[in-house]
């Protein structure tokens, strides 16, 4: 297959560079012409110039929580006395670099809550380092773990050792092209050199298994999840912490379900699982006899979508999506159900903590309007109060979130949530910005984003498409959207568009603009080069755009899963179909389109928006822009510092009143 765009691959070489530099001019040289950038800019900043705070949680009596008062780039890791104190800073990643790019991705508290392991990241990447700090004092010790990725850790009960996931060293100037294989479980005695970590779980002749670890609030035992590639199947093995030799027995052995971990009494694991039931379930498996028949049902599958659950204050705590926004129920530990807790509208539940013996609940509430409250849950009454109350600078009140349903070309009903201002009604003009994603078994829920809430306030109609291969709706509808049927997501999203740009009376083609990131930029490459004509604007953002080649680089070769192996002939008919970049036709007149790409990304290859927009550029046979815009010191989009998030916000509404909201 001709490939002429190969060498774009190499994204650090001297062509290569020369490249990027000219592409980021032309698209500067664009943007800076829009006489009100800079008013979108300054309005976005303030926008986003509101207090963020995570949910508080609590190891071994002390208490932690991320904070950022509105444009730090970086948010601060505090510990407090109480979960509702002023606390102190106990590690503050913007001192780690000089721009903001090293991000903390994750942490662990020691069982005697004395030291604090933290992982950070630099530029984007998904390598992480593990380092340690003395929480008393703030000193760091002399440890250093280099070369771990998507993996939390585990202490042992004495605090003398930290479980983590490593993966063998790249070769240098490969560290964010070549492939990521064979992770294992390793334990690092505190004072030891890196090179004398031990394994204590592998699994060598699977190279495509990619563990990761944590311990459970009873300290006695550390779960690894293996996942292969990602596909939601997943094995569990539990590692004994009390036994100096940490021996692994397995809790779920088998590839052929997805089961994670959602409390234990003592050596009762309950898990969440699809095994018999596509919208998921709630099971106990005893380690003693773990085997599928001897599994007992505590909750059984609902009509609504089971996305976690967790053994909080001897109950269980169960958060469900009812089409595609959170509920939450609490339920004993024999499944009855107790109660359900009254959410505050159509929101998300971003995140909860709690403890096994504890009552109160802690939780993350999210919404279109909602920029991140916390409120605090009384399980014995289900009481909600409300402890954070953040107000971005918009007018909340004036916004109006609908649902709607659009049969896609088969017939099947596709959710899509709207959202503008309460006086704005259709017209079939008004400006659209539609999202969507559609992969990996990942649902979109309602979430607050200060750039879609700009162009809300601005007059513009935001739209969420909510796509087959998602996980909205469990088992099957996650895989009528994947591998041989991926072009139904494609299909959907289309469909929405026609919709919203006909017969909905919102909008018109022209003022149509699609928009995703990683699997939703594969999603807005491919909806562009199947329909151009449905869309007034098109900003695929590190997207899969290359399908016969994304294997190759870095964690590529596990989303066959997803999209099928180019290396096998029946599959690669599948990839070869919709693959944005070979469907790029010559002599087409393409809408204007905005690529987004940042030069660190080792999620997703900048390769793959490199060869796509130099494609297009060469193919476009209208007077359209097609523009990449390439951030440097920037990944996929994990620990991205808040400046680089506006900036990137402002070229993209500034793009978009260039196209499609223009008067």
């Amino acid at each position: 297959m001709p490939d002429p765009y190969r060498w774009l691959e190499d994204t650090y070489n001297d062509e290569t560079t020369a490249w990027v530099r000219a592409q980021n001019a032309l698209t500067e040289g664009f943007l800076a012409a829009a006489p009100g950038r800079e008013q979108v800019r300054a309005r976005l900043t303030e926008v986003w110039d509101y207090p963020r705070r995570g949910v508080p949680y609590e190891r071994a009596g002390r208490w932690f929580q991320q904070r950022n008062p509105g444009l730090l780039p970086q948010s601060v890791l505090y510990v407090l006395d109480g979960a509702d104190d002023e606390g102190r800073v106990l590690l503050d990643p913007n001192t780690l670099s000089a721009d903001g790019t090293v991000a903390l991705m994750a942490t662990e508290v020691s069982p005697d809550g004395k030291l604090l392991a933290y992982a950070t990241s630099a530029a984007g990447s998904d390598w992480m380092t593990w380092r340690f700090r003395d929480i008393d004092s703030g000193a760091d010790l002399d440890d250093e773990l280099a070369w771990s990725k998507f993996s939390g850790a585990a202490w042992t009960p004495d605090a003398t050792a930290l479980l983590y996931a490593l993966y063998d060293e790249p070769d240098e100037g490969q560290e964010f092209l070549a492939e990521s294989r064979v992770g294992r479980i390793v334990r690092h005695r505190l004072g030891t050199p890196q090179s004398a970590d031990t394994t204590v779980w592998a699994a060598p002749e699977q190279p495509e298994w990619i563990p990761s670890v944590s311990s459970t609030p009873d300290g006695a035992w550390a779960v690894v999840f293996v996942a292969h590639g990602t596909y939601p199947e997943n094995q569990l093995h539990v590692l004994d912490l009390t036994d100096p030799a940490i021996r692994s027995r397995p809790l779920v052995p088998e590839l052929d379900c997805e089961a994670t971990y959602a409390g234990n009494v003592g050596s009762t694991f309950y898990l969440t699982t699809d095994a018999d039931a596509s919208r998921r379930r709630v099971v106990a498996v005893d380690l003693d006899s773990p085997g599928r028949d001897d599994w007992r049902t505590v909750v059984p599958e609902a009509g609504d979508t089971l996305t976690e659950a967790h053994l909080f204050g001897g109950r269980l705590v169960a958060h469900y999506l009812e089409h595609a926004h959170s509920s939450v129920r609490v339920l004993g530990l024999d499944g009855t159900r107790e109660a359900d807790v009254e959410l505050p509208g159509i929101v998300t539940v971003s995140e909860l903590s709690g403890r096994p013996d504890r009552d109160t609940v802690h939780l993350a509430v999210t919404s279109f309007t909602d920029s991140g409250s916390l409120w605090a849950c009384d399980l014995a009454t289900t009481t909600l109060r409300r402890t954070f109350a953040p107000a971005a600078a918009i007018d909340a009140a004036s916004f109006v979130t609908e649902q709607v349903f659009v049969r896609s070309a088969d017939g099947t009903a596709v959710p899509v949530f709207l959202v503008h201002r309460r006086d704005v009604t259709p017209t079939g003009d008004v400006p659209v910005l539609l999202y969507g994603y559609g992969g990996f078994n990942i649902p979109l829920t309602p979430a607050f984003s200060a750039l879609r809430a700009t162009w809300v306030e601005r007059g513009g109609l935001y739209a969420v498409a909510n796509l087959r291969g998602g996980g909205e709706y469990g088992r099957e509808w996650y895989d009528a959207g994947r591998r041989a049927d991926k072009q139904n997501v494609f299909d959907d999203f289309a469909a929405v568009a026609r919709w919203l740009g006909g017969e909905s009376g919102w909008s018109t083609p022209s003022r149509v603009a699609i928009h995703g990131g990683s699997n939703g930029g594969l999603l807005v490459g491919a909806c562009l080069t199947q329909h151009p004509e449905l869309y007034g604007a098109a900003v695929p953002a590190v997207g899969v755009l290359d399908m016969l080649r994304f294997h190759r680089f870095t964690i590529g070769w596990a989303w066959t899963s997803d999209y099928g192996d180019p290396d096998d002939p029946e599959q690669y008919q599948w990839v070869r179909a919709y693959s944005p970049l070979h469907n790029v036709r010559e002599g087409t007149a393409y809408p204007p389109t905005l690529v987004l790409t940042g030069d660190h990304d080792d999620r997703v290859a900048p390769g793959h928006s490199f060869k796509f927009a130099a494609a297009l550029q060469a193919a476009q046979a209208g007077d359209a822009p097609i523009l990449i815009r390439i951030d440097t010191s920037a990944g996929h989009g994990a620990g991205k510092p808040t400046q680089k998030l506006i900036d990137e916000g402002t070229d993209l509404l500034t793009f978009l009143d260039l196209t499609v909201a223009r008067p």
